[in-house]
């Protein structure tokens, strides 16, 4: 896969289920078996996503503050954009998720 680096939007969302919550708080958002992380452009999708689970929660990523950091992102050809990692220093709980 040709991955471009993107400047992407200020805050990206990240959809899970509940049950995956504590270990994101604690570790972030790490690639597990896939190439990245996938991260989307607005809250609706990231529901969806989280919504493959029982009780979905989503997660909002400051990319400002990452890619200050040297984080780099790239943009996917269906709409998702791409990062390594997320560490948890850049993820809150969208606020009524909770």
């Amino acid at each position: 896969m040709q991955l471009i680096p993107q400047v992407p939007p200020d805050v990206l969302y990240h959809g899970t289920g509940h049950k995956s919550v504590a270990s994101i708080i604690e570790a972030g958002l790490c690639k597990m078996s896939g190439h990245h992380v996938h991260l989307s452009v607005d809250i609706i999708t990231a529901q969806k996503v989280g919504g493959r689970h029982v009780k979905p929660v989503v997660f909002v990523v400051n990319t400002v503050k990452m890619q200050k950091q040297g984080f780099t992102f790239y943009w996917s050809d269906n709409g998702v954009w791409l990062v390594d990692s997320v560490p948890p220093q850049y993820l809150k709980i969208l606020a009524n998720e909770r």
